[in-house]
């Protein structure tokens, strides 16, 4: 049995095809890494003016792909006799407008505002809970264009 190497243009081919496979999935977590940035940046630009009247935000920033069939949760510890500010947002450039909501444990609206930006890309909840629990944080996808994006979320207390 006689096996012979491939010819150079195979491998070429082969070379290229995997070079092309690569550069595409780069692009796209390199897309998905700007969105993460775009989303997280929108979220931080409505806490700073609160970071300003003397609310903590914890380090974490919640960042999940928000589909316009299904919106995230997120479940938040909150203590009560604090003062919370959840602010929320999807990158701006991406058309999409979200609703978001504080539920407590029987799926009741636990904020006592809500601030959606003026193009509806973000929020800030306001949220003063009546007991120490953990509550749930819900977004969805309310207007705008219908398509998937990243989503971020951070939460401050005082």
């Amino acid at each position: 049995m006689n096996i012979t190497a491939p010819s150079t243009a195979i491998r070429y081919a082969h070379v290229i095809w995997l070079l092309t496979f690569f550069l595409l999935a780069a692009g796209a977590l390199s897309a998905r890494a700007g969105a993460e940035d775009d989303a997280q940046k929108a979220a931080l630009l409505l806490a700073l003016p609160l970071e300003e009247q003397g609310f903590d935000f914890r380090a974490d920033v919640w960042i999940k792909e928000l589909t316009p069939e299904l919106g995230k949760a997120a479940r938040v510890q909150m203590f009560k006799g604090n003062d919370y500010r959840v602010c929320v947002s999807v990158p701006k450039l991406s058309g999409v407008q979200i609703t978001a909501h504080v539920l407590d444990a029987d799926g009741k609206t636990v904020e006592t505002k809500s601030m959606p930006t003026k193009d509806g890309t973000g929020a800030v909840l306001y949220v003063k809970p009546p007991r120490t629990g953990v509550y749930l944080f819900v977004v969805r996808i309310s207007g705008g264009k219908t398509q998937k994006t990243l989503c971020a979320m951070i939460t401050g207390y005082k």
